[in-house]
């Protein structure tokens, strides 16, 4: 399977855009893994929701993002770091 498309809202580009150079990098990587396999990757669901789902990116930051199969997208709801 391809990689899913990723998405930011603006509070999540804000909050990665915050990250020093060093930990985007970290982070970025991170999420390319989610994009391969976004219902893996140690994501559990959130909200009641298969589709939302929260991840730690290492020990650099915590997401929630939301999964739209049906588009391919994964959208980065929020970063906290």
């Amino acid at each position: 399977m391809s990689a899913y498309r990723v998405a930011y809202t603006n509070e999540a580009r804000a909050g990665r855009d915050a990250l020093s150079a060093e930990h985007r990098k970290l982070f970025d990587t991170g999420v390319g893994r989610i994009a391969r396999d976004p219902y893996g990757c140690g994501s559990t669901p959130a909200s009641g929701s298969r589709d939302r789902r929260d991840a730690a990116i290492g020990s650099v930051a915590f997401i929630r993002y939301e999964v739209s199969p049906a588009v391919v997208i994964v959208t980065i709801l929020r970063v906290i770091h």
